[in-house]
């Protein structure tokens, strides 16, 4: 007797989307094949038990093989030893460069070196994610920064043409390598409300308007560094403050054109001192505080009550040190978030204000930094309005 077969003979490599998941996550061949029962793979194909071991572990070892290509992923597109699909590389790509948002926020703004990845075993236990998977995801931060840290020309083009990464990742790992480089502080309790894409929008506003390379396109470390002379010239700003005359016509261009249009109108007045004549301060000290919204939020003890212009202005002048720039964004939650949300600000008042407060400055005829102060406040309007939220 004799039967018929139908042989097909192919090299091309497959992949199994949920197996490379699996490994990417950091699962041993055994937990990778409990999870495949789980979902009810032998079930659904007819597969045998051992069937299944042998498929994972040989998908197993494919991936670690294609892994060395990964970390150069020019390297995969040019190799001949496995004949992968142009989509399914750039799956292999992306996902493999993918990461977990509990994972950067735990890393994101530290140096990527040894001492820090000596923490990720208590990462791998706040996060729940596997120990692998952690050394994989820092080790792929390292690689990315490694590789772009000493060249000029765009951060995200760069990181596009080394690693094929979308536009989406590469802007996110641009993020990452940006605040790695500034060791911007991300950490403390009174900045754990905010996500990773809350920090990378901000990223992306200073590298486009506080870099060297928002100025220079043909500068050093073009995307990675803050314009140092910007920062130094930021000292310059104080005048908005220390001139009285320019105080009080400020203060009172913000409140003319604000005055009916916010609902929080008293309270903006009071952090921005006071609007007009300024009365004597036994008048305003008399009177009850449910009747005196300045003397009300002074005598409020939880939050620091300084002049929200004050402490822009504040902000800006103290970028001079080091310590100062990687505690940025805790200052403007403190001297700008904080005081707005203690006062239930809506968000569409806070951004009525600071665009009111930003193009005031336009109308001050003393005041000669325009273009400085635009650099400035253009960034930290959108860096505020997206750390206010909620």
């Amino acid at each position: 007797m004799t039967s018929e077969l139908d042989i097909f003979v192919g090299n091309t490599t497959l992949i199994d989307e949920d197996v490379y998941r699996l490994w990417l996550d950091g699962y041993s061949v055994s937990d990778a094949v409990a999870l495949r029962v789980r979902s009810g793979i032998l079930e659904q194909t007819g597969a045998t038990a051992a069937v299944l071991q042998s498929d994972t572990m040989d998908h197993y070892r494919t991936f670690q093989m294609l892994e060395r290509l990964l970390h150069a992923p020019p390297k995969l597109l040019h190799q001949l030893i496995f004949q992968i699909p142009p989509s399914r590389q750039a799956l292999l790509i992306e996902r493999y460069y993918a990461f977990d948002e509990a994972f950067v926020r735990e890393v994101l703004g530290k140096k990527l070196s040894k001492g820090t990845k000596k923490d990720l075993d208590d990462i791998s236990t706040k996060t729940g994610i596997t120990l692998k998977s952690c050394r994989r995801q820092f080790d792929n931060f390292k690689r990315v920064f490694k590789v772009v840290e000493e060249m000029r020309g765009s951060l995200v083009d760069n990181i596009q043409q080394h690693f094929l990464l979308s536009d989406r990742l590469a802007r996110d790992y641009a993020a990452i390598v940006f605040f790695a480089n500034n060791r911007f502080e991300t950490g403390k309790k009174k900045l754990q409300y905010l996500s990773f894409g809350d920090f990378a929008f901000c990223a992306e506003l200073m590298i486009q308007n506080w870099t060297l390379g928002a100025v220079d396109p043909q500068a050093d470390d073009m995307d990675m560094d803050l314009d140092k002379e910007f920062l130094q010239d930021l000292k310059e700003l104080k005048v908005l403050v220390a001139d009285k005359d320019l105080l009080d016509l400020h203060k009172s261009l913000v409140c003319t054109a604000l005055r009916g249009k916010l609902g929080v109108f008293s309270e903006m007045e009071a952090n921005f001192k006071v609007c007009g004549p300024i009365q004597s301060l036994s008048h305003w000290h008399r009177q009850p505080p449910e009747h005196c919204p300045l003397r009300a939020t002074l005598l409020m003890p939880e939050i620091d009550r300084q002049n929200l212009s004050r402490g822009l202005v504040n902000v800006a002048a103290k970028l001079t040190h080091n310590k100062d720039v990687r505690d940025l964004f805790v200052d403007l939650v403190e001297k700008f978030v904080e005081p707005c949300r203690s006062d239930h600000w809506p968000l569409n008042d806070v951004r009525l204000f600071l665009n009111q407060y930003s193009a005031s400055v336009h109308s001050l005829d003393g005041f000669r930094h325009q273009a400085l102060w635009d650099r400035y406040m253009g960034t930290l309007r959108g860096c505020l309005l997206r750390l206010c939220h909620d």
